[in-house]
């Protein structure tokens, strides 16, 4: 009989790094989290799938998921893991690297796929980069965090997220210590939210259009996760970024 694998336990370097973010976010920001995420789930198999704002957002993640005791393994662009010292940590810590556009891109399905239905919770950013909508609602997904939930069976929580354009802007490194001046400063609300988990394990899998409708339904709930936490700003946020250009080819249907 085959000795079932042992299931994947988040690194101590990785907990003191989600320990560290929560400093970092505490000192430029006024973080908010609510919702939870559901204790059967807390250790995975699960994909959290998160709206992607700002190059803040991994920070304000992996502090919102340390105040909920979830270590999530990130999947992050390959350019991190090439870093000389930030890549060795990013393995270490049991992060999948994505080489987007490149002949490789296909592995970090699999990777993810492998690490959740080992037990591990995974955080995806369903869009595929920082959404360029003019209202910065969630843009129209890519399918990979859709195949990654038929390939693992897996349960997806939508974890919308909002404020961190206001800690650092989309052109980052570029204007990075202005901006970290003026967050410290004004210490701008940063609000995270656990929705509700969303099955897309029962869709048809083999019927022609199944991860892009299975995509539709993850955005859709990422975006109405992501209503209460903007009630005054339902169409074009209070807080512009001139460094962040806008592209409505990925708009997406769904709009509060």
């Amino acid at each position: 009989m085959d000795t079932p694998p042992t299931p994947w336990r988040p690194p101590r370097l990785w907990r003191a790094a989600q320990l560290a973010a929560r400093i970092v976010v505490a000192a430029t920001a006024r973080l908010h989290v609510t919702g939870d995420v559901p204790d059967a789930l807390r250790g995975g198999p699960l994909i959290l799938a998160a709206n992607h704002i700002s190059p803040f957002d991994p920070i304000v993640l992996a502090a919102a998921c340390h105040t909920r005791r979830v270590a999530p393994r990130i999947m992050a662009t390959g350019g991190l893991f090439r870093a000389p010292l930030v890549g060795a940590a990013m393995r270490h810590c049991g992060h999948i690297r994505v080489d987007r556009r490149t002949a490789d891109a296909a592995q970090a399905l699999t990777d993810a796929a492998d690490a959740v239905t080992r037990g591990s919770v995974v955080l995806v950013y369903p869009e595929g980069r920082i959404g360029l909508d003019p209202g910065m609602w969630p843009e129209r997904g890519k399918t990979g965090t859709a195949r990654l939930a038929f390939a693992s069976g897996a349960l997806v929580v939508p974890v919308a997220q909002w404020g961190s354009h206001e800690v650092l802007p989309y052109s980052a490194p570029k204007g990075l210590l202005p901006a970290l001046a003026r967050a410290l400063v004004r210490r701008p609300a940063v609000l995270v939210h656990f929705g509700a988990p969303v099955d897309v394990t029962a869709t048809a899998t083999g019927a022609p259009g199944a991860a892009r409708r299975a995509t539709d339904r993850i955005i859709d709930a990422l975006t109405d996760t992501l209503v209460p936490l903007r009630p005054d700003e339902p169409d074009t946020p209070r807080h512009v970024d001139p460094s962040r250009p806008v592209d409505t080819t990925r708009t997406h249907r769904r709009r509060p």
